[in-house]
């Protein structure tokens, strides 16, 4: 993520503006530029703009904006709260479809229900029986470029609740879009490919192992002892497409916010951190591997400084670290193989 100006004063803009707070002109983002432009200046704005506050630009000839056109169905809006949570959740929509589109991964709409190339969102609530649920939850999840999202989701509380009764450190709706983004980006970019096939399983394992059951596994017996050493979640140790929608969604974690960091001129080189923690790999101080390894790993190096120095913050104020998690010398050749295979630009960023 980067941060933008005003096209009017040149003032600072943040990702969500829809008004500049210095001249007060009203802006709307062009994702297609990833600029602000002033929505007086013949760019029509999504017509989801006064529905859930969608700040982008309409697609050329259509009535949404490049996220907004992703949508099957929205949330029912005659549900007390859930035009907010709809709000909240195309908020973080909106941040997962930037990081997409700066990769230049394809993000266009199903040309119909049953296609499998195209990206569509189901954003759904558990069905109410009076004022108790009905009992059929809605999961969150991935099926043939169709993820569906529970909005409830949108709720801290409920959020908080839930990443508690999983047993997870991190649970937020741009890591849900972020993870079930991975699973359709394998199938596109992974699955029809011999050789991008091939070097996912020497790194994550054979994916052709019965999903089902190892989740069940999963549920019953948790993780194994040892699943730090070989994998960035407790999770991602259920099956090698787990790890790698995990891997996924921390490797856009990890490249946003380097992205930000950039834009802010944060001088990480200049952080007084104890470097790597013990046993984990690329040491900043070895000799750089040649050509885009060497790319990846001075990424890797400026992540592992400024994520410890973040959680030591988070630490004075009595929060939870910002980045809990440990990248391992595995883990770090699994985030290698995603910088790989999005064209490593995040080197550029």
């Amino acid at each position: 993520m980067k941060l933008f100006s005003c096209p009017n004063c040149n003032a600072r803009l943040y990702f969500e503006n829809a008004q500049c707070l210095n001249c007060g002109k009203l802006v709307i983002f062009d994702p297609d530029a990833s600029t602000f432009v002033l929505s007086d200046a013949g760019h029509p704005a999504c017509a989801n703009a006064t529905e859930c506050a969608c700040n982008w630009t309409a697609e050329p000839n259509g009535r949404f904006c490049h996220a907004c056109a992703l949508n099957k169905t929205i949330p029912d809006l005659n549900v007390d709260g859930n035009r907010d949570r709809w709000i909240r959740v195309e908020a973080a929509k909106r941040r997962a479809v930037y990081s997409l589109l700066s990769f230049g991964l394809p993000v266009g709409p199903k040309a119909e229900p049953d296609d499998e190339i195209g990206l569509a969102f189901d954003f759904l609530a558990d069905p109410i029986d009076g004022n108790e649920p009905s009992g059929k939850h809605v999961l969150t999840g991935h099926d043939s470029g169709l993820i569906t999202l529970n909005v409830a989701e949108a709720d801290s509380a409920r959020r908080e609740e839930l990443r508690t009764e999983m047993g997870e450190n991190y649970r937020t709706l741009l890591g849900h879009f972020r993870h079930e983004l991975g699973h359709y980006y394998w199938d596109r970019l992974v699955r029809d490919d011999a050789s991008w096939l091939q070097r996912f399983r020497d790194i994550f394992g054979d994916e052709t192992i019965s999903y089902e059951d190892a989740l069940k596994r999963h549920y019953q017996n948790g993780a194994p002892p040892d699943w730090e050493t070989r994998h960035i979640s407790a999770y991602a140790a259920s099956h090698p497409w787990e790890d790698w929608a995990e891997t996924f969604a921390h490797y856009l974690h990890i490249t946003d916010t380097l992205e930000m960091v950039r834009a802010l001129n944060i001088p990480l080189d200049q952080l007084n951190t104890v470097g790597l923690p013990a046993g984990q790999a690329p040491q900043p101080g070895n000799e750089p591997r040649p050509g885009p390894d060497a790319q990846f790993d001075r990424m890797l190096a400026r992540w592992l400084v400024l994520s410890e120095a973040s959680n030591s913050l988070n630490r004075c104020m009595g929060l939870p670290d910002l980045y809990p998690f440990v990248i391992s010398p595995v883990t770090a050749q699994k985030l290698s193989f995603t910088h790989d295979l999005l064209g490593g630009q995040a080197a550029t960023r």
